[in-house]
């Protein structure tokens, strides 16, 4: 960021709306919105519940959930971000100094391996301390590690709905019923039992406290 830090004016702004430009990607991949939308998806698949609920519903309590994992974030890059263009109005610097937070939220969820790659891939030295790490080193590899711990959830939660299935399949085939869907069958059955189990209240529950903040 320092290379940029005497650029004109002009163009300090147009480097400013090209980063409003990117900043759906940067609340879709770089924030705890991409392991929420996962999860829930995989939820949704699970219950074998087609259209409910609907998709912007999915995407509506992501963005809720976001932004309550991740307030004390937004409002630390927001206090930086405005400290910075107090003292310098420079771009460049605001841009720089308000990602800190959100480097260091990822650097928290990511797994060592992920980042010891891509900070091997893009550095020819090893970094002596995090701050020698940049945010473009760090978003791959906190990509990376929240599609697999995603996935991981979503394994555990579709393992109890598919042995449903599967005893509801057996069941059908015991009664000779082989023209009945077991899946329209064991459908109220799962609904009913994530129900019993409040199971909204305990994935939420579990993937809030699943971040580092």
């Amino acid at each position: 960021m320092d290379v940029f830090a005497n650029f004109n004016p002009v163009l300090q702004l147009l480097l400013l709306m090209s980063t409003f430009s990117i900043l759906p990607f940067v609340f879709c991949c770089m924030t705890s919105f991409l392991r929420f939308t996962i999860v829930f998806s995989m939820l949704k698949t699970a219950l074998g519940t087609q259209q409910v609920p609907p998709s912007i519903v999915i995407i509506g309590l992501s963005m809720i959930l976001t932004f309550y994992t991740m307030g004390g974030v937004f409002q630390k890059m927001y206090d930086l971000g405005s400290a910075s263009f107090g003292k310098q109005q420079n771009f460049v610097q605001v841009i720089a100094e308000g990602s800190k937070p959100l480097k260091e939220f990822m650097m928290k969820q990511t797994r060592e391996s992920d980042l010891a790659f891509f900070v091997e891939l893009a550095s020819k030295k090893q970094p002596d301390s995090p701050e020698d790490i940049t945010i473009w080193e760090v978003a791959p590899a906190f990509i990376v590690s929240e599609l697999r711990t995603a996935f991981e959830i979503g394994f555990v939660v579709f393992v109890p709905f598919i042995v449903l299935d599967l005893i509801v399949a057996n069941i059908l085939l015991a009664l000779g019923m082989f023209m009945l869907s077991p899946t329209i069958i064991s459908l109220p059955f799962k609904l009913l039992i994530f129900i019993a189990v409040d199971g909204w209240a305990l994935i939420v529950q579990g993937l809030v406290q699943s971040y580092n903040v």
